[in-house]
């Protein structure tokens, strides 16, 4: 994709937080913001993954990194205290960290359910919480990443299904709550991104990926691009109007059902 998509100065200005952002779809959109003029502050567990992705990010504009575990709400709160000590307040919110292993229901443990609700819903919760304070309002926008098993229900993923749904709903209870503050939450549902640590788990062969991909109506996976394409978009005032929205950005993967989807992968 041209870079002169990211690079017009769309979020000149503009301060980001992006949580789960060292990796992924989520550093695909750090990324995208830093190329549109944006501050951001990029946000995960691993302090060495996160150095580099700051780096990355560094020769594109102003970055930083802080270390937090989303599922502990005083780390949620230091990290964003020191993002708004360095920046300022912040005008787009990332809910991104998320957690991911195919298991059957009768093979998953209590903890190993709980891991993955901890990660996603009380993350997504935590973060949008504790960033509520230092949002600049009106004008600010939350993003949540959600996940077409909050919707399509799929064997082996009865607690992303669980959580996703969970990600959504919070989503629409927020835009409700907080949209007399002028703040807008959304959520971004993304299909099969290539290069992903959750396609590489759900399919993790060539053979199954390739399946998958002749499987969907656009006949290929996404990449990161496209999910910050739709980002940048609800981060910017081309969606002053927008909230409590689930945008899908699948390649028609939720035309298939989750059944189909499974089935393509396993073949």
């Amino acid at each position: 994709m041209a870079d002169s998509v990211f690079k017009d100065g769309l979020l000149k200005g503009k301060t980001a937080f992006v949580s789960g952002g060292s990796s992924g779809i989520n550093l695909g959109i750090a990324t995208a913001f830093v190329k549109a003029g944006a501050k951001v502050a990029i946000n995960g567990r691993n302090v060495e993954k996160l150095e580099g992705a700051v780096k990355g990010l560094q020769a594109h504009g102003t970055a930083m990194g802080v270390a937090a575990d989303v599922r502990d709400y005083a780390s949620v709160e230091k990290a964003l205290q020191q993002v708004k000590d360095a920046y300022g307040e912040i005008d787009v919110l990332v809910c991104g960290a998320a957690g991911n292993f195919p298991a059957p229901v009768l093979g998953m443990s209590s903890n190993g359910f709980k891991a993955v609700m901890d990660i996603d819903v009380l993350g997504t919760f935590n973060v949008s919480r504790a960033a509520f304070e230092h949002l600049r309002k009106p004008g600010a926008a939350v993003i949540n990443i959600s996940a077409p098993q909050a919707y399509l229900p799929m064997a082996m993923q009865a607690h992303v299904c669980a959580a996703k749904a969970g990600v959504d709903m919070l989503t629409r209870v927020l835009a409700i709550e907080w949209g007399g503050t002028g703040v807008r939450v959304n959520a971004i549902t993304p299909g099969p991104i290539e290069g992903t640590e959750g396609m590489s788990r759900l399919a993790p062969s060539e053979g199954a990926r390739q399946k998958l991909a002749e499987a969907l109506p656009l006949q290929r996976f996404g990449k990161p691009d496209d999910i910050a394409r739709l980002a940048l978009f609800l981060a910017s005032d081309a969606a002053s109007y927008i909230t409590g929205a689930i945008m899908v950005c699948d390649g028609g993967q939720s035309l298939l059902g989750g059944a189909a989807v499974l089935q393509a992968i396993n073949g």
